[in-house]
């Protein structure tokens, strides 16, 4: 495999905190500046969104000393019920944060709308987005099979809830959040296993730490939300691969600068770390209330195979799995998880995607409802594999990721889905080459 050195200080701003900060200010009272705003497809869709239900937005791309492009995104609104009807259905294209999310506003605007996506998107189910709305007083329909179309018969007289998550989802939990700050009263989210808490800092909401580990999240609602203006960090999730490649790597070493450190986060650098990764952690601050640092990684030769089933540190890892599983497989032949079923729902289904795809790679694996265990490579395919991508932008990532690994040819089905979340991935990767 190649050597991979260098700095890097292009990796993409953070998905999940570029959505929110767009979506919290269309709720704001103001102008809300944001800084750093994600290019990636998903991102984008939620600007595309928020403009053709009446939000003001403008977004500038600014050139950065190191030849980088970076958006700003200036956002206009007069409070929580600043949308418009809109005139065509709102199309969310692959962003299933975005559909879940708005979903969470839409319930409360006092209009009809319409939440479409593409394909992939109309195919991921969204009854887990409709119940507690419906708990709330919404009107929404889905299709027979519960999934996309999202129609929303909105309402100004949303009712207070408390609702108990039923499985780990910032998601979720964010469209509760989103739509309680709507209603008259005081709403409750209780969270059994922690999920990534970007929501509540960004929105400064009251949370509770309860003594057997639950977190109780209070919502007031038709309180004005000031505008603010938000600095997105580098993304920890899109950080997982150049970790990948830099840990894969022969006498690799790699910086990333300036990624968001939140502990719900980078639960996957606890256990590469417990694994005997090469990992380190500099220059840590604090930066519009998350915390930001560097991370240092180097070349490991002596990775313990990753065996992950705990609850709560799937909850934690769900996002990068697919690259923890890849990484696992070529760095000792092994990997496990359980208790993941939720990977089966997101943009494909996870297990299948990354079964299969490490299967043409000539490992052994066995699959189960809720996660798979690979046992070795008994044989390599040495012809040109092709790696179907699922139209998931994480296992393209991933499985280029391998390709680098095998030191082999491989052909992505799809390496254009890469940019939904990461555009700039292959230059990067080319340009930390040695």
């Amino acid at each position: 495999m190649s050597v991979f050195q260098g700095e890097v200080t292009s990796l993409p701003p953070d998905k999940s905190i570029s959505h929110r900060a767009a979506l919290i200010g269309a709720l704001a009272e103001g102008t809300t500046e944001i800084a750093n705003f994600s290019g990636g497809f998903d991102n984008q869709s939620t600007l595309s969104v928020l403009r053709d239900a009446g939000i003001s937005v403008r977004q500038e791309e600014l050139a950065a000393g190191d030849g980088r492009i970076v958006r700003r995104v200036v956002i206009e609104s007069n409070g929580l019920w600043s949308f418009r009807e809109p005139s065509v259905p709102l199309m969310c294209n692959n962003s299933g944060s975005t559909m879940r999310m708005m979903a969470g506003i839409l319930a409360a605007q006092p209009f009809r709308s319409e939440l479409v996506g593409d394909a992939s998107l109309m195919k991921r189910p969204m009854k887990r987005v409709a119940d507690p709305l419906r708990m709330m007083g919404a009107d929404i329909s889905l299709s027979s099979a519960g999934t996309a179309p999202v129609v929303i018969n909105g309402t100004k007289e949303l009712k207070t809830i408390e609702y108990l998550l039923p499985v780990p989802s910032a998601q979720v939990k964010s469209l509760v959040a989103l739509a309680a700050l709507h209603a008259d009263g005081q709403s409750k989210i209780i969270e059994p296993i922690r999920s990534r808490d970007h929501t509540e800092l960004m929105l400064g909401l009251e949370t509770i730490d309860r003594p057997d580990g639950v977190r109780e999240i209070i919502i007031d609602g038709r309180k004005p939300i000031a505008a603010k203006p938000f600095k997105v960090p580098a993304d920890p999730s899109a950080a997982c691969f150049m970790i990948a490649l830099g840990l894969l790597g022969e006498r690799s070493e790699v910086v990333l600068r300036d990624v968001c450190l939140n502990p719900t986060r980078v639960a996957y650098i606890d256990v590469l770390q417990e694994a005997g990764a090469g990992l380190g952690i500099e220059n840590v601050r604090s930066e519009g209330g998350e915390p930001v640092g560097d991370i240092v990684v180097r070349s490991c030769s002596s990775l313990a195979p990753l065996r992950i089933s705990d609850h709560g540190v799937v909850a934690g890892v769900i996002d990068e799995l697919p690259m923890l599983a890849v990484l696992s497989a070529f760095a000792t032949g092994e990997f496990e998880l359980h208790n993941a079923a939720e990977l089966r729902t997101k943009e494909s289904d996870r297990i299948e995607a990354v079964v299969s795809n490490l299967e043409r790679l000539g490992f052994e694996c066995e699959q189960y409802p809720d996660g798979f265990v690979v046992k070795g490579r008994p044989t390599i395919n040495r012809e040109e594999a092709v790696i179907e991508c699922f139209d998931d932008h994480r296992i393209a990532m991933s499985f280029a990721i391998a390709a680098e690994a095998a030191g082999a040819s491989l052909r992505l089905s799809d390496r254009e889905v890469a940019g939904v979340s990461f555009p700039n991935f292959f230059s990067l990767i080319d340009s930390l080459r040695q």
